[in-house]
């Protein structure tokens, strides 16, 4: 029944993610080919939900850096009241977390030296995602940095206001969001393409 007005703010959504991909290429190596493919589908897996509603209420799009030595990922979520840009490592698989970890574990100023400079607070406030309740297997619960090992995810997120969103600068602002992940990220890809004495994976 609203087919003809989805396909126009479909055009809408296209052509911010298809700006936001050629600011990211400015800075980073997308290999996500265009905005349109970025695009995440308006169709929600009901199987298991409570809620039947057959459509997603919001638009969500990711880009993937390229190269295995680029490692993490780009997101924006807009939603009516709930509209924010994030970034890391959502699901790291086994393997990667406990390199993650490990090098935590190891030296923890390089990440803390990142996550507590005044950008990354500006932009993030803190790090997020979920964390373990207790000590990750193979840890000392008196590490000095417990609190970065208890983390199973790595993300970075910044919300805007709905005013922000209807801004003319909105793109901008999401790009310069992502500009202030890079640390993050360049500390992350080193841990995960690198053995430990530089050589590569």
């Amino acid at each position: 029944m609203h087919k003809d007005e989805y396909d126009i703010e479909y055009a809408f959504i296209e052509a911010f993610a298809n700006g936001l991909l050629v600011e990211l290429n400015m800075h980073d190596l997308i290999d996500t080919a265009t905005g349109k493919k970025s695009l995440q589908r308006i169709y929600r897996d009901t199987r298991f939900a409570k809620e039947k509603i057959p459509y997603k209420n919001h638009w969500a799009g990711s880009f993937k850096r390229a190269t295995k030595q680029r490692r993490g990922g780009y997101y924006f979520h807009i939603e009516p009241g709930n509209t924010f840009i994030g970034g890391g490592f959502q699901a790291p698989n086994p393997q990667d977390l406990n390199r993650i970890r490990e090098d935590i574990s190891a030296d923890a100023r390089p990440l803390r030296k990142i996550i507590g400079s005044k950008s990354f607070k500006d932009t993030f406030e803190t790090l997020k995602g979920e964390q373990v309740k207790t000590t990750p297997k193979g840890f000392n619960a008196n590490n000095e940095a417990i609190d970065l090992l208890r983390y199973k995810q790595f993300l970075l997120i910044r919300r805007f206001t709905d005013e922000e969103v209807l801004s003319s600068s909105f793109l901008n602002k999401v790009n310069e969001v992502y500009k202030h992940m890079r640390p993050f990220f360049n500390y992350m890809s080193e841990v995960l393409t690198n053995d430990g004495n530089g050589l590569e994976l």
